[in-house]
């Protein structure tokens, strides 16, 4: 599927720079999270993988790729659960980064869906 760019509605276009803030900073959060700021063990880098996915989607939501965005959405909801347990189970700097991440999570899942939901509306009524 490609970017969708020249068909977007002109109201989409912060829900677009919403939703690439928001993942950009939510990798930017993971990799710091995990290597410098508070890992979970000291030396466990490994924990900083988690990011990988999130910046496997970068490049399609810079795109505004609507399939991108799709399945963006649902990943960034296991970074919304880790956050929610961390937060509530962790203490510190780390529950504090934790609920960031979660913040993050839902901003990203918010902006995407309302990014996607004018192209899915075209695409039923178009099927109609």
């Amino acid at each position: 599927m490609t970017a969708p760019s020249l068909t977007e509605p002109r109201t989409n276009a912060p829900l677009a720079i919403g939703a690439l803030t928001s993942l950009a900073a939510l990798i930017v959060l993971s990799l710091l999270w995990e290597l410098w700021l508070a890992p979970l063990r000291p030396g466990a880098w490994l924990l900083a993988l988690k990011a990988l996915p999130l910046a496997c989607a970068l490049p399609g939501v810079i795109k505004r790729n609507v399939y991108t965005l799709q399945w963006a959405s649902m990943l960034v909801l296991l970074y919304f659960a880790e956050g929610i347990v961390r937060g509530m189970t962790d203490t510190g700097l780390s529950a504090r980064l934790a609920w960031l991440e979660t913040l993050l999570a839902f901003a990203f899942f918010v902006c995407a869906l309302g990014f996607v939901a004018p192209f899915k509306r075209a695409a039923r009524a178009r099927k109609r």
